[in-house]
């Protein structure tokens, strides 16, 4: 019998590529969107105060007869005390739970808020205004460790961007309520009204965070408050932001300058003294040794300082050197906040496609829109610039709302579970230095541009083209801390049995809140 020869195979048909699923969005629980509501109010509560009051100045310092040393506390001495208080009520809050200062802060603020509208002496208001700056610091030094501690992965990102988000709302939207407020009852009043105003949102969110916010649960592996870190911090703090709220001469500036290089290698050798004799120092060792936190917090430094000073500049350019009222100059700003708003709600699915690229895209955005603000400045007719500047401030807006919360997630991504507190309030305070910094020197600028004889739109340009520089900075910085991120995933995938190229991979599309990675799908 004859061998039937065999039917050659038929070659197997290639498998189309599975494309990549859309990102799920998880959702909070009631439990956590009540905590997520407690934070955000008390967010709100306590950034939208600044803002409201720097449109009571003027009315403020006829009232009280207050002289400029006067409004220099008043305004400045808040920023102070709340950079003042955000370490030592992180580190308070890592050891002995949140719950509780977060309650005392608020508590302590909506109450001096009371005697802050009652005052009749400068001098009165002054105090007033750093006892409300360091209940506002406690405050807001909670959050974000609370959010760290009830949410996890996609959900937290999520969280953080939300009460991100809240400080540029409040910012925004500051000015269009104390210009209603101060319309509808007049200036004598408007200003006593304006500091009134916190006492309701605050009792309410006083009731909301007793009910809601999760119970303390006190550090027993980290239970000592390292008193001399703390307090070397405060004094470097002191060093820092002291000669932005009162300027002294240029002998002042080199000694604040001496006094703060002093401050900070002691601290460096009071940290590693502290941590060999088997205690825990206050700034955890994982902090100091990350770059991606380091870069991370530069990147927000830079953003959140250009911003600041970007809007205060715009402020003086709109009333100064367009003529248009506080509403009216508010309003051209206040397309911003809404684009912030609505870009931040799908940041996360941004985040979940690119990764960190998220934050150097949005951070690049930021610095064009500067750099073209200065430019359109500078050569567009006047009659359509404040429309021109309001469309500016829709981008500048969305790209800030696309980065500044997934910076703020990759940053705290690094800080370990027990110094959460600590590492939010570094990245905070690191922010305030940034912003008194800014404020100081581009109002400098712009306002030695204006003497100069070149008019407010020259100075304006040259203003928005320092702001750009700065955002430039943060574009470099955020692209270092991406390559710095992929390559310590690589060497842990490395040393965990995965190749570098997944590695590389996973680190592109890593969950900017320390959730799995998602490793990317290839496209057709």
């Amino acid at each position: 019998m004859s061998a039937t020869p065999a039917t050659p195979a038929t070659p197997a048909e290639p498998v189309p590529p599975v494309p990549p699923a859309p990102p799920v969005k998880e959702r909070f629980d009631a439990a956590g969107r009540r905590v997520l509501l407690v934070c955000v109010a008390g967010g709100f509560t306590t950034l939208i105060d600044q803002s409201v009051l720097n449109t009571s100045i003027p009315a403020l310092r006829e009232s009280l007869h207050a002289q400029p040393a006067h409004l220099q506390w008043i305004v400045a001495g808040y920023s102070l005390a709340f950079g003042l208080a955000l370490i030592p009520g992180g580190r308070l809050g890592d050891v002995r739970g949140r719950k509780w200062f977060f309650v005392g802060g608020l508590a302590l603020f909506t109450a001096v808020s009371l005697l802050s509208a009652a005052a009749t002496e400068p001098w009165l208001l002054v105090a007033a205004r750093l006892l409300q700056g360091a209940g506002a610091g406690l405050v807001n030094s909670q959050m974000i460790g609370t959010l760290q501690d009830v949410f996890r992965g996609q959900l937290r990102a999520r969280a953080l961007g939300m009460y991100a988000v809240t400080g540029g709302l409040a910012f925004a939207l500051g000015p269009p309520i104390g210009g209603a407020v101060l319309a509808a009852v007049g200036p004598e009043y408007g200003w006593r009204l304006t500091f009134l105003l916190n006492v309701p949102f605050g009792l309410a969110t006083l009731v909301l965070a007793v009910r809601h916010l999760p119970r303390p649960r006190p550090s027993a592996r980290h239970a000592d408050l390292d008193l001399v870190g703390l307090l070397l911090v405060a004094a470097l703090t002191l060093a820092l932001m002291l000669p932005f709220v009162q300027p002294p001469g240029w002998a002042g500036w080199l000694g604040f300058a001496a006094a703060a290089v002093l401050l900070l290698g002691t601290l460096a050798w009071w940290q590693r003294r502290y941590a060999r004799a088997g205690g825990h120092p206050l700034i955890h060792p994982a902090l100091t040794r990350s770059a991606p936190y380091a870069l991370g917090t530069a990147v927000a430094m830079a953003q959140f300082g250009s911003s600041l000073a970007a809007g205060l500049v715009l402020t003086m350019f709109l009333q100064d050197g367009l003529g248009l009222s506080p509403m009216g100059a508010a309003l051209v700003a206040l397309p911003s906040a809404v684009a912030m708003g609505f870009a931040s709600a799908f940041a996360w699915r941004v985040v979940q496609r690119f990764g960190r690229r998220t934050v150097t895209a949005g951070m690049t955005g930021s610095a064009l829109v500067m750099l073209a603000g200065g430019l359109v400045a500078r050569w567009a007719p006047v009659g359509p610039l404040p429309w021109l500047l309001a469309l500016l401030q829709l981008l500048g807006g969305a790209s800030v709302g696309l980065m500044a919360a997934s910076n703020q997630a990759f940053v705290l991504r690094h800080a370990p579970a027990e110094a959460a507190g600590v590492g939010g309030a570094i990245l905070q305070m690191a922010q305030r230095i940034a912003a008194a910094v800014s404020i100081s020197a581009l109002s400098g600028v712009y306002l030695r541009a204006t003497g100069g004889g070149g008019g407010h739109r020259a100075a304006y340009a040259w203003a928005s083209g320092v702001c750009a520089a700065v955002a430039a900075l943060a574009v470099v910085a955020s692209m270092l801390a991406g390559r710095v991120s992929a390559r310590e995933t690589a060497a842990s995938e490395a040393a965990s049995g995965g190749t570098a190229s997944e590695a590389n991979v996973e680190a592109e599309t890593e969950d900017p809140a320390g959730g799995p990675a998602r490793k990317a799908t290839p496209t057709r």
